[in-house]
């Protein structure tokens, strides 16, 4: 059942839009809302939104339609952009896709960046076998949100037997510099037989108002390729982020998912991985080193739909003072998923008695020849190793870095782009105080 605040909303963003946008990807957006109407946004009494509470948030007036996007410039976004990586460096302003301050390294023929609405529009097909089809299985309220009132977007096609040479980097760029914005930014990403792609995601608000991004991202990995998606999410607290990142993989496919967070007021990050096919290999991990009064929700979803895959979830949390961490990390393991090897981690320090962590592993098995476990953890530092540097002639404060740092870099010391794993290196040096030797 909807609340007043979630019915108000939903009919605020409609009057915003008006009747013409409902005819782009008209059946899909109908249905969307439909079932947005239905279920409306979650509120209190919503089961997998128990910890995270958007009621606050959603009270606050929002332009849903935002104001045209051409006033950006380049200098805007200098500051930001890391030019030692060689990449691809794709910007985004509030959802759309800017060729002009995109830089492009991986030749034409090896991969299409595209505004995804220009996509849609010319190829019927794409609609109806590729987008928004793991979204209408794995509803979530805010994704339905999105499929109705998404616009501009981004669209990645890697064709079959392709190899990038350079990763690929997503800005997505807030300008709230008029007004509170609210953005359903949408990415769909294609990677084709036998390739291979990495993706490292960035977000930031360039204005002074309130943001609230709620992004769908769709990747369907083919064949034997091989995807890797790196998140990082060091925001300023006037950002809240509703992340819904769905991926399906097929035959012989491998899969290298990263979420990092360091800041951000409220971010509920929805992360679903379908195994559609047999030898598939998925690593998901997530780091959050939050303090003040951070909120940062982790949601998971790992669905073995066939037999004689692997999976392995990482999820590691340092929270400082009145921050809060949710996780919550499901694993089905359908009938005729035997063979099926699915792991699953959440580790947490809590370095003050007002920080707070709710976790919930959950194993849903229908096979009978498989392995499968999951556990969590939560306490303080160990005093017997802090004891036992302290010993060895470390002050405190920097045997408390230290073992903070030993825990956090697992996390991270999988990560096969050596630039990426150095940036991530110093963010967590940064995070923890730790000083430079």
């Amino acid at each position: 059942m909807s609340s007043p605040v979630s019915s108000n909303v939903v009919e605020s963003i409609i009057d915003q839009f008006g009747a013409d946008h409902f005819k782009s990807a008209q059946q899909l957006r109908a249905s969307a809302l439909n079932e947005l109407k239905k279920s409306g946004l979650p509120h209190a009494k919503h089961e997998e939104y128990k910890f995270t509470h958007l009621t606050k948030v959603l009270e606050k007036d929002f332009n849903a339609k935002h104001f045209n996007t051409s006033e950006t410039n380049t200098g805007k976004f200098d500051l930001h952009l890391l030019p030692e990586l060689e990449a691809d460096h794709i910007v985004l302003v509030n959802g759309h896709f800017k060729k002009e301050l995109s830089t492009l390294k991986n030749s034409a023929k090896d991969i299409s960046i595209r505004s995804l609405e220009d996509v849609l529009n010319e190829n019927n097909e794409l609609l109806t076998d590729s987008f928004d089809t793991l979204r209408s299985a794995y509803k979530d309220p805010f994704s339905s949100l999105n499929t109705s009132f998404w616009t501009g977007g981004l669209y990645i096609q890697v064709p079959g037997n392709t190899q990038l040479k350079y990763p690929v980097v997503i800005y997505n760029f807030y300008d709230s510099r008029h007004d509170n914005i609210l953005i359903n930014s949408r990415i769909l990403g294609m990677i084709g037989n036998d390739s291979a792609m990495q993706i490292i995601e960035r977000s930031e608000n360039i204005g002074e108002n309130k943001v609230f991004n709620n992004s769908t991202e769709e990747f369907i990995v083919g064949e034997k390729a091989t995807f890797s998606f790196y998140k990082i999410q060091n925001e300023k607290k006037d950002l809240t982020q509703i992340n819904n990142t769905l991926v399906h993989q097929k035959e012989s496919s491998k899969l290298s998912h990263g979420i990092f967070t360091f800041n951000g007021s409220m971010i509920r990050n929805n992360t679903t991985v379908v195994i559609d096919g047999e030898n598939c290999e998925s690593q998901m991990n997530g780091l959050y080193l939050i303090n003040d009064k951070s909120h940062v929700d982790n949601h998971s979803v790992v669905d073995h739909k066939k037999p004689n895959s692997f999976s392995n979830e990482l999820y590691k949390g340092v929270l400082d003072g009145q921050s809060k961490g949710v996780f919550n990390g499901k694993i089905f393991v359908r009938p005729h998923a035997q063979k099926t090897n699915a792991f699953q981690s959440n580790r947490n320090i809590l370095l003050t008695d007002t920080a707070t962590i709710n976790t919930k592993p959950q194993l849903e098995i229908w096979a009978d020849d498989v392995k499968c476990s999951h556990g969590c953890t939560s306490g303080q530092l160990d005093d017997e190793a802090l004891f036992y540097l302290q010993s060895r002639g470390i002050d405190k404060s920097t045997a408390k870095a230290i073992l903070l740092y030993a825990f956090a870099y697992e996390v991270v010391e999988g990560i096969s782009n050596e630039y990426l794993k150095n940036y991530l290196d110093k963010l967590i040096t940064e995070k923890l105080h730790i000083p430079n030797p």
